[in-house]
């Protein structure tokens, strides 16, 4: 019989509680202040070891602070999404095949909003397919990394580039 500690959490868990710490932070957090704020009685040293991978993904960036580290996190969590579905697409050998699919399973919400995003005007062109060329209506979106957001923040929604200091 196995004691509820002795549970292993599901892959990834740890990883969203540590981001979800530090993305409703408003400073960049020591391994300490994460452990705090997680309150789940994880050890400090496990605390350290999530950051460290996050880090080591380019999902958490970290500055010096004293003889340790403060980490912050790198995207707003619609970016660290939009990371992991190039990540997935990255893995498959027929990309094409692979965004078949995925529009193939789009809700019709969710494709209408994507054929907005990929749309100059919004609208299908006359015979129903993009054009070849021209401005994309992504061109300027502020969910688009590259253009600030409507209140002057990073469109990754994270922190400004800050030299590595390590």
């Amino acid at each position: 019989m196995t004691s509820a500690k002795d549970e292993r959490r599901p892959a990834g868990e740890l990883e969203a509680s540590v981001m979800a710490a530090l993305w409703a932070a408003d400073a960049p957090l020591t391994p300490g202040g994460v452990q705090t704020r997680l309150g789940a009685g994880l050890a400090r040293t496990t605390v350290t070891t999530i950051l460290s991978r996050l880090h080591e993904k380019g999902i958490a960036g970290r500055e010096r602070q004293g003889r340790g580290f403060a980490y912050f996190p790198v995207q707003d969590p619609h970016g660290l999404t939009a990371r992991r579905m190039h990540t997935e697409l990255d893995r498959d050998e027929d990309r094409e095949t692979a965004l078949a699919r995925f529009v193939a399973q789009l809700s019709p919400d969710d494709e209408r909003l994507l054929r907005g995003l990929l749309e100059p005007d919004g609208h299908p062109a006359p015979d129903g397919h993009p054009a070849p060329d021209g401005p994309s209506a992504l061109d300027g979106h502020p969910a688009v990394d590259g253009h600030p957001a409507p209140d002057g923040r990073p469109a990754s929604g994270g922190r400004p580039e800050r030299g590595r200091g390590e």
